[in-house]
């Protein structure tokens, strides 16, 4: 119920989405004769366009998820293994075009790839099933197995969990998946911005894991507050990600599936 719910009331959260319903709603406002209502709506509409389509504003919700855990050392040692998030490949493309394709955070799959050829004897996890309410046929870890495949990687180091639907889930299937042992060094790999929840989460389920976050969108300096953006929809889908991610903490810690309301290293 909790995924069916988050995904819904995401539908209709999305600043994005929001903006849309505002410019409805201010048509219907100036079609009844509500001038003030309307100008109204379609002000906020601009406004939240430039500062958070073209302006600044996107990377400003950003840059303190991105900041939040550091990178992980060059010259960390050689853990254990890595758990990969879902959330890199497009399995409903990739389905449809009987190929493996790489969604816009398909950093996650080529920096992992990257660490399984630094520390060749590292164990990786993928774990993703499906995270789409409709066209959820091919899981992600079917697109990411083809992926691994194609670049090399022995397929005896690699694991994949493809039930998940979720964070929470993520967490808790690879958790009983793999029953780590004491002593083991496991290294999560997802996006920056994704990292406060995602370690939330993790702690919660009582799996201890080293951060390693990737898929930057953002400089990290202060630049980030002054940069404009080079498109509005790139701007919007900054705002969106961020938006959906302080959601995302305040919900799961509500629920009592993070240890933290912005966990912090």
């Amino acid at each position: 119920m909790f995924f069916y719910l988050s995904k819904i009331l995401w539908f209709f959260a999305a600043p994005s989405n929001l903006m849309v319903v505002a410019t409805g709603l201010a048509l219907v406002a100036l079609y009844f004769g509500r001038r003030r209502i309307a100008r109204g709506l379609l002000w906020m509409v601009v406004v939240f366009a430039v500062f958070f389509g073209l302006g600044p504003g996107g990377q400003i919700l950003l840059s303190p998820l991105e900041n939040r855990f550091p990178q992980l050392p060059g010259d960390f040692p050689a853990p254990t293994g890595f758990i990969v998030l879902g959330g890199g490949v497009d399995e409903v493309v990739s389905m449809a075009r009987s190929s493996a394709e790489l969604s816009e955070a398909g950093t996650r799959m080529t920096a992992s790839a990257a660490f399984a050829y630094r520390y060749p004897n590292a164990r990786i996890v993928f774990t993703g099933g499906s995270g789409r309410i409709l066209g959820g046929d091919v899981s992600e870890a079917d697109v990411a197995r083809r992926i691994y495949t194609s670049l090399g990687i022995a397929p005896e180091r690699m694991t994949f969990e493809e039930e998940s639907r979720n964070t929470w889930e993520n967490a808790v299937f690879t958790r009983d998946l793999i029953k780590p042992k004491p002593g083991e060094v496991w290294v999560l790999v997802t996006s920056a911005y994704h990292m406060p929840r995602s370690m939330g989460l993790f702690r919660k389920a009582g799996f201890s894991v080293v951060p390693a976050p990737v898929d930057y969108a953002t400089r990290g300096t202060w630049y980030d507050f002054i940069r404009p953006s080079a498109e509005t929809s790139l701007g919007l889908r900054r705002t969106d990600r961020a938006v959906r991610e302080y959601i995302g903490l305040v919900a799961y810690y509500l629920s009592g599936k993070s240890d933290a309301l912005f966990p912090a290293p």
